[in-house]
């Protein structure tokens, strides 16, 4: 599945055209593509027709779209919304109140005006999710599953998902900490190395209290969030560490080194437009990324390690694979009886 890099550049391309933009309609062409929202696909439909997009957010692998209430009786435009929340009880047309509630400044065409998000649209892109930028008129795509319009027309947004383990819900937003909300589903996961409230010192320590190998630790959304298989993999190789290596047996310079090396790893990647083995991967636009060509371990198994010329060797890890170079990153000893 995507992982922090290709995330964030669906997100950026995301923000780009749809934030300030009004849902007019929205299609479910595939009731599974909506399983996440329990409601159903028809109340989705409902509560999205009218609401604006404020923003487009994500933390790790974890991409949604934040939404203002929609304009209805005691919401005539944005400078009413913080009011109808505050008032006893919520208005017709408005979801939730102001204990719950993100609020967003950004300038309406009549000057600046407090909007708030109270919901969010979450987006799971699953193995094969892609969301896609397209013209109204454009043929849909094989695999399409839904699709939004917006009151001022093209172009339009498309969720497209091939193997439909990705899908869409509606949630309310809670508290992570102060001014910030999260989708309910997102509440227990950890931030990522490219949030700047992110706590390099502190996830370091975290990770040597680990009993597990370090790459499962890695691994962990609840520990660090945004690092999947392929990240994992490269961290590691840059770290000269196997992933088989326990988390609390590593030095306090062991974990800095691995958790930085995924960092820079991911930042390197977001600036290649993440990684693309397939087609299956692509941003708003429908391209591909590029870092494949600069993966030194992952997907490399029996060509020259980059550093020592040791063919990188792959082993089963967790009903996937783990690649690795056999003497820059010895496994571990096992422990004398």
């Amino acid at each position: 599945m995507p992982e922090l890099p290709e995330v964030e550049v669906v997100r950026r391309g995301l923000s780009a055209h749809v934030t300030g933009r009004t849902v007019a309609d929205v299609e479910v062409c595939h009731p599974r593509a909506v399983r996440r929202h329990l409601p159903g696909a028809d109340d989705l439909v409902s509560r999205l027709r009218g609401r604006t997009v404020v923003d487009v957010r994500r933390r790790g692998k974890y991409l949604w779209l934040d939404l203002a209430p929609r304009l209805g009786d005691g919401v005539r435009s944005v400078r009413d919304v913080p009011a109808a929340l505050s008032s006893p009880g919520p208005a017709p047309g408005v979801h939730g109140s102001a204990s719950d509630v993100s609020r967003l400044a950004r300038a309406d065409g009549e000057g600046s005006a407090a909007e708030v998000a109270d919901e969010a649209l979450v987006m799971h892109l699953g193995m094969s999710g892609q969301l896609l930028v397209q013209p109204a008129a454009a043929p849909p795509e094989l695999h399409l599953r839904v699709r939004f319009g917006f009151a001022d027309g093209d172009p339009e947004l498309r969720f497209v998902d091939q193997r439909t383990f990705g899908g869409l819900a509606l949630e309310s937003l809670v508290p992570a900490g102060e001014l910030e909300t999260v989708p309910a589903s997102v509440a227990h996961i950890a931030r990522d190395p490219l949030d700047p409230r992110y706590d390099l010192e502190r996830t370091a320590a975290r990770l040597r209290r680990k009993h597990s190998g370090v790459k499962r630790s890695l691994l962990d959304q609840t520990l660090v969030s945004g690092i999947g298989n392929i990240y994992a993999d490269e961290a590691l190789w840059r770290a000269r560490l196997h992933g088989e290596r326990p988390a609390d047996r590593l030095t306090r310079q062991q974990s800095l080194d691995v958790l930085t090396s995924a960092s820079d790893v991911m930042r390197e990647s977001l600036g290649e437009g993440g990684t693309s083995f397939d087609a299956l991967y692509v941003n708003v636009n429908g391209q591909g990324g590029y870092f494949e060509r600069s993966l030194a371990a992952y997907g490399r198994e029996g060509q020259p390690c980059d550093r020592c010329g040791t063919p990188i060797v792959r082993q089963a890890f967790m009903n996937r694979s783990s690649f690795s170079c056999p003497r820059c990153q010895p496994p571990p000893r096992a422990p004398r009886r």
